[in-house]
């Protein structure tokens, strides 16, 4: 696991041990990047479920202004600190529930959102980020499945833009603000 590109870009990432933790595989986020690389720089980015940091510090590495790394583990809150400082880069980490700090109300312009696969988390996670209003006009939501999970529609202003599937991983990515098609 390493960070692609960018400041950091070649920097090897701490990768968790055991199986709590599922980090996104490096084609998955190459990926997810293409279709982020306009829509970075100067931007304010929430790592939900952070796990290792992996998503938060290819964004910061890319140019964000600033990320917000959350995950209830002790484990990845050290990890994310850890794979932080190998890169010189700097985040907020919170060791918190999700929907708590979804529950603040605070705003970013793309949330990273990739929950233990099993935990069936992503209704209620796009349903506090929809009631909440957590992204910003324009701001995009990239949220981590697997392939055959059935990732939710959001109500007016969210709405899912498309999935991709990577092998056996979908990526939902949902955008705030007038619906373009595609």
């Amino acid at each position: 696991m390493r960070v692609i590109t960018g400041i950091a870009g070649g920097r090897k990432l701490k990768s968790p041990d055991g199986e709590a933790v599922r980090p996104t595989a490096d084609h998955v986020k190459q990926a997810m990047f293409n279709i982020l690389q306009f829509d970075l720089e100067g931007r304010r980015i929430l790592d939900l479920f952070g796990g290792s940091g992996q998503l938060g510090i290819e964004a910061l590495s890319r140019g964000a202004r600033e990320a917000v790394f959350i995950d209830s583990d002790k484990r990845s809150i050290q990890l994310i600190h850890e794979n932080l400082k190998r890169c010189g880069l700097e985040g907020e980490v919170l060791r918190t529930d999700a929907l708590a700090y979804l529950s603040r109300g605070e705003k970013f312009d793309v949330i990273f959102i990739d929950p233990p696969y099993d935990a069936g988390l992503y209704s209620e996670v796009l349903g506090r980020i929809n009631a909440v209003d957590n992204l910003t006009e324009g701001g995009i939501i990239m949220c981590e499945a697997r392939a055959g999970t059935e990732l939710p529609e959001m109500s007016a202003p969210y709405y899912k833009q498309r999935e991709r599937r990577f092998g056996n991983v979908k990526i939902g990515i949902y955008s705030k603000g007038e619906q373009q098609n595609e």
